[in-house]
């Protein structure tokens, strides 16, 4: 449903959320092993982030990602994938043609309305403390 790029955002977003509840920092290395990414790799989505004003980024040997407890409930799940995807999970054909519309849809565009409705409502309603509390009742996990 996401990109690669996009789960591991979500990932590192949670877990950054989940450590900055707790009153901690968090570094690269330590972002990457707890949703089993490659650094390199999460280094850049990290940058995203920071880019799009989802996580902040402080320098030096006492730095490290964080996010404010305030922003941390009022980041949405849709802000994270925008910042990375974009906004083809709303708008892009589920088969990836080009041209996909009502007025000319792909055999799976009338089937998928639904599911896309409700994968936007989802987006858009959750938070990052959402999905940060849910880590700290360990309800969920971030890696296998």
């Amino acid at each position: 449903m996401f990109s690669k790029a996009c789960s591991h955002a979500i990932k590192a977003s949670v877990f950054i959320a989940h450590t900055a509840l707790q009153n901690k920092q968090t570094r690269l290395k330590e972002i990457a092993e707890a949703t089993n990414s490659p650094e390199a790799f999460m280094a850049k989505i990290l940058q995203k982030l920071v880019k799009n004003n989802i996580i902040i980024s402080k320098r030096g040997s006492k730095g490290g990602f964080t996010i404010s407890k305030k922003r941390i409930e009022s980041i949405l799940l849709k802000e994270i994938v925008i910042a990375i995807d974009g906004d083809k999970i709303y708008n892009g054909c589920i088969l990836g043609f080009q041209m996909c519309s009502d007025a000319k849809p792909c055999a799976m565009h009338n089937y998928m309305k639904a599911a896309r409705k409700d994968i936007k409502k989802t987006l858009a309603t959750t938070t990052l403390k959402d999905l940060a509390n849910d880590v700290e009742g360990e309800l969920v996990f971030l890696r296998e």
